[in-house]
């Protein structure tokens, strides 16, 4: 088989072994005619590479595979209706995610206790199961809001967004992307949402950034409805809103979930869904952890990593950016060389 790589997938060097002909491409090299000049079977991406009927049609493309636990840049019904396989990597940067969050929220409370605070979970997934399950452990009261996850199981109890809205003191959303169905979460945080608010909660988005609407979000950030907000995904990404990085206390370049361990798993399960594919008995394993941290505590994420240092260097882009072209270009390069940071433990 004949298996493309995106350049920023990281650790998939010699993983297929003599089971493929491997070619690593820039992102910008996957196009339509490449595809099929290359042959390829498999192709393995990242977020910002569009799959849909432009780039696979007419080509040998019979599996997408995508190092990332989104989708959303995955046209899946035209896949489907083309018989090609469709491959993410959900939860593999679940822990990283959790890490970034409570990094962020220990160093937003102000002297309050946690005990003192209740903490509201919007989308109560892989990530957000962390997210709460962390949250109690610290001592926050936690509220978790996911209506699609109530209806597929019985037993599980989904809190109203607004009583999210008006209980919490910190929310953090981590919900899909969505545009239609009863549960759609584009612009959940919208200006009902934020005018919900009663308790001026710390507000943060490390979920995806057509979640939230940004006009919605300045408005609530300038009125005082809305406490100190800490962004890591962003509509219109890359060319963010200048005025919600300048806003923010912490601001970052889609990068919560970007540790050492959550690459790795990304890279092991796509490879792996991808030898099961085609017949292999081949598995690749990296040596990591399945899951997160089953015990934290607020001294080990603090120590773990510092959110600060990451939105000095993307204000520093954006500073130095002579235009907007240029200012898109260094949230990229800061996004794709990121230095991996390694997940508490």
């Amino acid at each position: 088989m004949k298996v493309l790589i995106e350049s920023h997938v990281p650790f998939a060097e010699g993983a297929f072994g003599n089971e493929a002909e491997v070619a690593v491409l820039a992102p910008d090299e996957f196009t339509r005619q490449r595809l099929a000049e290359e042959k390829a079977d498999v192709i393995i991406v990242r977020t910002r590479t569009r799959c849909d009927a432009s780039l696979l049609e007419g080509t040998n493309v019979s599996l997408v595979a995508t190092a990332t636990i989104g989708t959303d840049h995955i046209d899946i019904p035209y896949c489907q209706s083309r018989g090609i396989e469709v491959v993410n990597a959900p939860g593999c940067n679940a822990p990283g995610v959790g890490q970034y969050v409570f990094a962020a929220v220990l160093r937003l409370l102000d002297g309050r206790k946690p005990e003192e605070l209740t903490l509201g979970v919007v989308g109560v997934g892989h990530v957000g199961s962390i997210v709460a399950d962390w949250g109690r452990q610290l001592g926050f009261r936690v509220l978790e809001c996911d209506p699609p996850r109530a209806l597929r199981e019985p037993g599980y109890t989904s809190i109203p967004l607004r009583e999210i809205a008006e209980k919490a003191d910190i929310i953090t959303l981590h919900t899909p992307h969505t545009k239609t169905g009863e549960h759609a979460t584009h612009h959940l945080a919208d200006e009902a949402f934020f005018n919900a608010l009663r308790r001026k909660p710390i507000f943060i988005n490390a979920a995806r950034g057509p979640v939230v609407d940004t006009p919605a979000l300045l408005a609530a950030i300038d009125n005082g409805t809305v406490g100190a907000v800490v962004s890591d995904c962003w509509e219109g990404e890359p060319l963010i809103s200048r005025e919600q990085l300048a806003k923010s206390r912490y601001a970052t370049p889609h990068i919560a979930g970007y540790s050492i361990e959550g690459k790795k798993r990304a890279t092991q399960m796509t490879v792996n869904a991808i030898l099961r594919h085609f017949g292999s008995d081949r598995r690749l394993d990296l040596g990591i952890p399945e899951g997160a941290a089953a015990k934290v505590t607020a001294e080990s994420i603090l120590a773990s990593y510092d959110p600060a240092v990451d939105t000095a260097a993307l204000r520093r882009a954006f500073a130095d950016a002579a235009n907007d072209a240029e200012a898109a270009k260094g949230f990229e390069f800061l996004r794709n060389n990121y230095p991996l940071r390694q997940e508490v433990r």
